[in-house]
């Protein structure tokens, strides 16, 4: 044994410990080591970023003190003299079981990853450090991840676990649902399905679902702690010390407090730009507004690529400390200032480059979306699209990885088959995706493509639909004002209960060959409510009560059908 003398001793190279080694070597304490019981720290980037001494393979057999209180920490290799010892270890939830209903399978996992993770599409649900750390190391192996990270609050994490949760997301390598947590996980096809109560997040199938429950404290006698050592002042457990509690027992440092949200508006001019260059990594390309409340934008990420199948969304986001372009007030403003409003939004297609060819836009470096402005109310102040509405070319903005939603034309097996897109206002995006797709691969069936909206200036894309129209002869374009004084009001369910489809484009109704997809107002599509297996359709009568009429059946969850209906709306 040897000894080796340090001014601290970490036990754990988990997010708290590094985040106690990272801040007091910053504040000037020159000798810090880190023992690890595993092969592996939770964030290995930080070793040569900040240049940490780690000792792998070592867990803490003893910590014991001597009469000049200088702490001795025992391990298999050594022994190491320190003037403080700090215990970041955690204890293992090896007895802890999921509350929400799941089933057995071992693409189900608790608190460990898959064997194999490159290329794999892995769902982490969880809301402390564990789960960031497991995520970043997935996202490391080249996975897909999606982190459910339901009730997470962000200043309850360390600082590395938060510093690379914001890396995860600017680099595009991770989606984070802050306020989801599927409902259930179930078996579809021998792949884990996430149910989420939420209608704003889809369901989504993974190769695996990897939970990852919170850690306790290891107690004093998992690391041998003496009675001396635990009375002697100098090993902190962080569980109950913060890390301005520990560089207190060194007064030759001083560790400089994070500034508080006012201190950093008052203290930093450029503070916005250093909050858009911490969180944003996407380019707005192009901003053109139909009218002074719709747009179509492109956005362009630094990192990755923009793969997706028509009718999948992305999510973007600004900082509450953009400016609104109206005088509403957000809710707790101070509160969340530095913080990031995020919303997802279909993925649009511009539909003809600048050569008049179909565009290819699956293969394109940017995304389009078709967005609309939503006005403040009494009940609800929107936070994005009035400080999008102040966006214009070269802005930044940050862009979400995507997540492959179920709304796409994977039922579409039959080029023959009449496909039917129905559509309120902005909820035409995915569609104009979905039917450059047909087209480009020589669908032959009826395509309609129906679009309610207010006014004739609320729609973006008439020109290229009927530009469509010219070139197809099997593409339709119905567009349908409701309130124009020239122009019979009429809703798409009109379309569905008069056979305005049969009359006007000789199109049958005939479930055995005809698929439905709908994006829009939850009251135009008119979801059912099953009750204890019976199904009750809302007072205002939707298109899926009209079609199930006529034999049409719902494509949900592990059901499949041929109406297809928009889920996060």
């Amino acid at each position: 044994m040897s000894d080796a003398a340090y001014d601290l001793v970490i036990i754990g190279g988990n997010s708290a410990g590094l985040s106690v080694a990272v801040a007091l070597q910053q504040a000037g304490l020159q000798r810090v080591r880190i023992l690890e019981a595993g092969s592996a720290i939770a964030f290995p980037e930080l070793v040569s970023e900040h240049q940490l001494d780690v000792g792998y393979g070592e867990p803490a057999l003893a910590v014991d003190v001597d009469a000049d209180g200088v702490v001795a920490v025992r391990t298999a290799r050594h022994t190491y003299t320190a003037r403080v010892c700090v215990v970041a270890q955690r204890a293992g939830a090896e007895d802890w079981k999921p509350t929400m209903t799941t089933v057995a399978s071992d693409r189900i996992l608790i608190n460990k990853l898959p064997d194999f993770a490159a290329d794999e599409d892995v769902l982490v649900i969880g809301h402390t450090d564990r789960a960031v750390e497991l995520t970043a190391r997935l996202a490391a192996a080249g996975a897909g991840v999606v982190l459910a990270a339901g009730g997470m609050d962000p200043k309850l994490l360390s600082p590395t676990a938060e510093a690379a949760l914001h890396r995860l997301e600017r680099e595009r390598h991770a989606t984070l649902l802050y306020r989801a947590v599927p409902d259930q996980i179930a078996d579809v096809d021998g792949y884990p399905m996430a149910f989420f109560g939420d209608r704003r997040t889809p369901d989504l199938q993974f190769d695996h679902v990897v939970f990852a429950p919170s850690r306790t404290a290891v107690t004093p006698a998992e690391v041998g702690l003496t009675d001396a050592a635990a009375a002697s002042g100098s090993v902190f457990f962080l569980e109950g010390a913060d890390i301005a509690a520990i560089a207190r027992a060194f007064p030759e440092i001083t560790l400089t407090p994070p500034p508080t949200l006012a201190e950093r508006r008052r203290g930093f001019t450029s503070v916005i730009d250093e909050l858009r260059s911490e969180h944003y990594n996407a380019t707005i390309t192009h901003f053109e507004p139909t009218h002074s409340d719709l747009w179509v934008l492109r956005v362009r990420p630094d990192h990755g690529d923009v793969t997706h199948l028509p009718g999948q969304y992305a999510s973007l986001g600004l900082g509450y400390w953009e400016a609104r372009i109206d005088a509403a007030e957000d809710d707790d403003l101070d509160g969340k200032w530095d913080k990031m409003v995020r919303r997802s939004y279909s993925i649009s297609s511009r539909m003809w480059d600048d050569h008049g060819y179909l565009t290819g836009d699956l293969d394109a470096d940017e995304l389009e979306f078709y967005i609309v402005l939503v006005p403040p109310t009494p009940d609800n102040v929107p936070g994005l699209t009035p400080r999008l509405a102040c966006k214009r070319p070269g802005d930044r903005i940050y862009l979400g990885p995507k997540v492959a939603g179920r709304y796409t034309l994977g039922p579409v097996t039959d080029p023959s088959n009449t496909l039917l897109f129905f559509s309120t206002g902005t909820g035409e995006a995915p569609h104009n995706a979905m039917i450059v797709e047909l087209l480009r691969k020589a669908h032959h069936g009826p395509i309609i493509s129906a679009v309610s909206v207010r006014k004739w200036a609320d729609l973006g894309y008439i020109e290229q639909h009927r530009a469509l129209e010219a070139r197809y002869p099997n593409y339709h374009y119905l567009p349908m004002p409701t309130r124009e004084p020239d122009v019979p009001k009429q809703y798409l369910q009109d379309l569905i209960a008069n056979d305005v489809l049969q009359a006007r484009f000789g199109i049958e109704l005939d479930p055995a060959h005809t698929h439905m997809f709908m994006c829009g107002n939850p009251a135009m599509i008119g979801l059912p409510e099953d009750v204890e297996g019976v199904l009750h359709y809302p007072e205002v009568t939707g298109v899926v009560q009209l079609l199930a009429e006529r034999g049409f059946t719902l494509d949900h969850r592990k059901t499949r059908g041929n109406i297809h209906f928009e889920e996060y709306w």
